[in-house]
This record gives C-alpha cells, structure tokens and sequence, in this order.
C-alpha cells in the first residue's frame, strides 16, 4: 500500500519535476525498503543484506540474507527476490523489472540477474571482495552477454555501509 501512495505522490510530482529527480527519489525510495529486508537479515544474525525487485512502480518482491538460517549458499537476498519475482509474474523473464539491492552483487548473484534478463540494477554499497556490477568483475555491464543491465551505483550508500560496518563490528567484538 504504502508502495502505491508513493508511486502516486511521484506521478503527481512528475509533471512539474525533472524525470532524473523523480527517478532518483523513486530510487532513494525503494533503497530503504531494500535497507529494511536487510533489517531482518540483521535481526536473525545474518549478513545484513536486503533486495526489493519492482515492476511498474509495485514492489513485486523481497529478499534478505538467509544463508546461515537456511544453510544454504544460495540464500542471497537477490536470489530469494528473484525467485519470489518469477513465482509472482509466472515467468523467468523480469526484463521490465529494477532490483535494488544494498549490496553489490556477488558472482552468483550478477549471474542471476543477467540470466533472468532484469533491466535495472540499483546498488547501495560496493563489495570490494566479490562485486560482480564493476568492483571485482562486471557482469552486469558485460558486452560478451546477450543481456545487459543498466546499473546505478552509491544509491544510500552510506546508509548501506553503515550497516555492514556495524555488523562486522558487533561480530569481532563478540568473537574477541
């Protein structure tokens, strides 16, 4: 509900407002219910990573990290709203579809996303040690696949990074 009041107010907005800050303040907008699925990762101890999947301005699906809780590599945010999404649509094709996601991408994950032929990729903060959309490799953006995503990088970043410093932090401590 609150997806579509928001969808509303921005199409109101829109005819007196330039496109690019319309989409930026549809980006910051999706960035924080992304940063809220990583909240609940966060709440089960697991990596604090989060993912909305959105056609048409509607949030078609969600996911966090789940890989501890699960017991399984392939519960990355991205995969489980990648999932949910082809459920939901009825289709592995989410190529009308923007995936925000607090964290860049990992190998599987980009992989994923190429494979499912999403058209947008959103990111918060860069993964220096397995980032898939430009950090490590860049999967995302890559001329060699039949499929390339349009990404935007640093959306919330700091509220992204502020995240998973704190989880890292709080973990050493308890380790030590």
């Amino acid at each position: 509900m609150q997806e579509a009041i928001h969808k509303k107010s921005l199409n109101n907005s829109s005819a007196s407002a330039d496109p690019s800050v319309v989409r930026e303040a549809a980006d910051r907008h999706f960035m924080r219910l992304a940063i809220t699925q990583a909240g609940k990762a966060l709440a089960l101890g697991e990596v604090p990573i989060g993912c909305v999947i959105v056609r048409e301005g509607q949030v078609i699906s969600r996911g966090y990290n789940r890989r501890n809780t699960d017991h399984t590599t392939l519960a990355h945010a991205e995969m489980t709203a990648i999932k949910k999404a082809c459920a939901r649509t009825g289709d592995w094709r989410l190529d009308n579809c923007t995936l925000y996601c607090t964290l860049e991408p990992c190998p599987m994950c980009a992989g994923a996303i190429e494979q499912a032929r999403i058209g947008r990729v959103v990111i918060g903060a860069p993964s220096d040690k397995s980032g898939c959309a430009g950090s490590v490799l860049n999967i995302l953006e890559n001329d060699a696949f039949n499929h390339k995503a349009e990404v935007v990088r640093g959306v919330m970043i700091e509220e992204c990074r502020a995240l998973l410093k704190s989880f890292f932090r709080s973990l050493r401590i308890r380790r030590n």
